[in-house]
């Protein structure tokens, strides 16, 4: 390994000194006939001197492709591609790359499929799902693990009514109003929330979990086409791009908070996290100190501290 590095360090010297022979060759060419060549003979005397550059150019020349020959090859050696290696032969100008282009492909394709491997090990513990895995090891060395089934979604809708009630009169700019789009269905739930004057917004529940978020304008409705009463509608995006990436955010928002053991503290996290923009064309950024970037206010809360940030500033 240290002949190696030897021979590797003496090849890059020799470059090192070959590239300043170059230059030296070219500042020389580039000033001309100087007056440190004296008054007689200049042209015989810059000429000499663009010989012993040249010269000079030659001898390191023969010294790099000597320290270069003495570097071991790696012991792969080049990458078989079988028959693609004659693209390299092209005489069309175009062509000729395309060798090295495809030699960067494979790479590139290698790496993914180590980069894949060790996601699919992460993405193998569940630690994605929106689900929870409990374990009981009883006694012993080859405990058994028993799975506890998550039940928030099984939560009968008066306790979810009673949360939300709780909430409505924690924060008396926040109105909610409870609708049951299928009142055979005693899991399922919607709320319209309206903050301030600022937006709207409609929450799908499954018992006491979260289903789904819509964010729009407060000026803007929920009501579906058909007009059926106790329904709303939930796919319809808002005309204004505030408040999608505002219903992006609380998607996530809603994954972040997400917990089966205690759903009824998930639900109260969101909507105090929901609550914070009831600032959001008053807030500045956290880090840029500015209302507006890219004409957009600060769209993103922090699911911690509720600080607000722009969507390139957030951290």
């Amino acid at each position: 390994m240290n002949v190696e590095l030897d021979a590797l360090n003496e090849a890059l010297k020799a470059v090192s000194s070959l590239r300043s022979c170059v230059g030296n060759f070219f500042l020389s060419l580039s000033q001309g006939v100087r007056s440190e060549h004296g008054e007689d003979h200049r042209e015989t005397k810059y000429i000499l001197e663009l010989q012993d550059l040249v010269a000079e150019i030659s001898s390191n020349m023969r010294k790099v492709e000597q320290t270069c020959s003495s570097i071991p090859l790696p012991p792969d050696g080049q990458i078989n591609l079988g028959n693609t290696a004659h693209l390299a032969h092209e005489t069309t100008q175009d062509r000729q790359a395309l060798y090295s282009e495809l030699v960067g492909s494979y790479k590139w394709t290698d790496k993914l499929h180590e980069i894949s491997n060790i996601t699919f090990g992460f993405l193998a513990q569940n630690v994605m799902k929106r689900s929870y895995n409990s374990y009981l090891n009883s006694s012993g060395m080859n405990a058994k693990r028993r799975r506890l089934t998550p039940s928030c979604h099984n939560v009968p809708i008066s306790s979810v009514e009673t949360v939300i009630t709780a909430i409505d009169r924690q924060y008396q700019d926040m109105n909610m109003n409870v609708y049951r789009p299928h009142p055979s269905n005693c899991h399922n739930l919607q709320i319209q929330v309206s903050l301030g004057r600022i937006l709207r917004a409609v929450i799908s529940f499954r018992g006491m979990m979260i289903e789904w978020v819509k964010v729009k304008a407060y000026n803007e409705e929920f009501q579906t086409d058909n007009g059926q009463l106790g329904q709303l509608d939930l796919w319809t995006n808002s005309r204004h791009h505030v408040f999608r990436k505002i219903t992006e955010n609380a998607n996530a928002a809603m994954l972040h908070f997400y917990s089966p053991t205690l759903p009824d503290l998930a639900v109260r996290s969101f909507m105090t996290w929901l609550h914070s923009f009831r600032s959001l064309f008053t807030d500045t950024c956290r880090r840029c100190g500015n209302h507006l970037l890219c004409a957009m206010p600060p769209t993103w809360r922090d699911f911690r501290t509720l600080e607000a940030f722009h969507e390139d500033c957030k951290p």
